[in-house]
């Protein structure tokens, strides 16, 4: 049965979903079979992996409104080993028609991902920069939560309301729930600021932070661009090697080194 893991912190900009992505994509290149689920409505992850979404293109909108199975939505063989819940720019609205739902609104995609679990070793949630119910939709059928931090000015804000909100959680909708880990990302290695942040994370979040560090990186940016993972883009660059040194810390965590 797969593991489940959101990517989530409710502060745009921190290489949320470029990690979601080059966590699946990683996961795959280990031989392992991923779902990547996109639920952010900038569907980033979706385009990410190559994938262009047009108005008769199925998306996770159509499983939270329930016209849709998930199953119906994946795209399969996106990339080797990898399947695609694709979002699309619907999915904006979703919070709102899930708060008139008034009821079973925080657990619409348990049902669905359970009827597909078996299929995967790992499925991947990219999670929307906010808290609302898409959010907590993610985080109600997950296993654990991994957050990215960026080593910048204000990287602890918004984490403090993202752990209330999983302390939330796991006390009315998902008592297994915990944190996966936290990765430092656009680690800038010649600041004092990055290096002062990492320090900060590191007395938050002691031993659930990863020793790998993302870099900042131009090269990151731009693979996201051409639709690809940082290890097709730039297989021997140092994006593409400290993704896989978190990669295999992943596996590590997970008993599957």
């Amino acid at each position: 049965m797969a593991k489940v893991i959101s990517v989530s912190n409710q502060k745009g900009g921190v290489g949320k979903t470029t990690t979601s992505v080059n966590l699946a994509c990683g996961l795959a290149l280990a031989n392992k079979r991923v779902l990547l689920i996109d639920m952010d409505p900038q569907f980033n992850a979706t385009t990410g992996v190559g994938f262009e979404i047009d108005s008769d293109s199925l998306s996770m909108y159509h499983v939270f409104v329930g016209e849709k199975q998930l199953s119906e939505v994946i795209v399969k063989d996106i990339k080797p080993n990898i399947d695609l819940a694709p979002s699309s720019i619907d999915v904006a609205a979703v919070d709102l028609i899930l708060l008139e739902q008034k009821t079973n609104n925080q657990n619409v995609l348990r049902d669905e991902i359970k009827k597909i679990t078996d299929n995967y070793d790992f499925i991947i949630i990219d999670c929307p920069p906010s808290l609302g119910l898409i959010n907590r939709n993610g985080l109600a059928i997950s296993d654990t939560v991994l957050i990215p931090i960026q080593a910048e000015h204000y990287a602890m804000h918004g984490v403090a309301q993202l752990l209330r909100t999983i302390k939330k959680v796991k006390e009315t909708l998902n008592p297994d729930l915990t944190i996966e880990g936290v990765l430092v990302t656009m680690f800038d290695s010649r600041t004092k600021l990055a290096h002062d942040v990492l320090e900060e994370i590191m007395k938050t979040f002691g031993p659930k932070v990863y020793k790998s560090v993302i870099p900042r990186n131009i090269r990151i940016s731009e693979s996201s661009i051409e639709g690809k993972s940082i290890f097709e883009y730039d297989k021997n660059g140092a994006g593409s090697i400290a993704y896989i040194e978190f990669v295999k810390e992943v596996l590590k965590e997970n008993g599957q080194s």
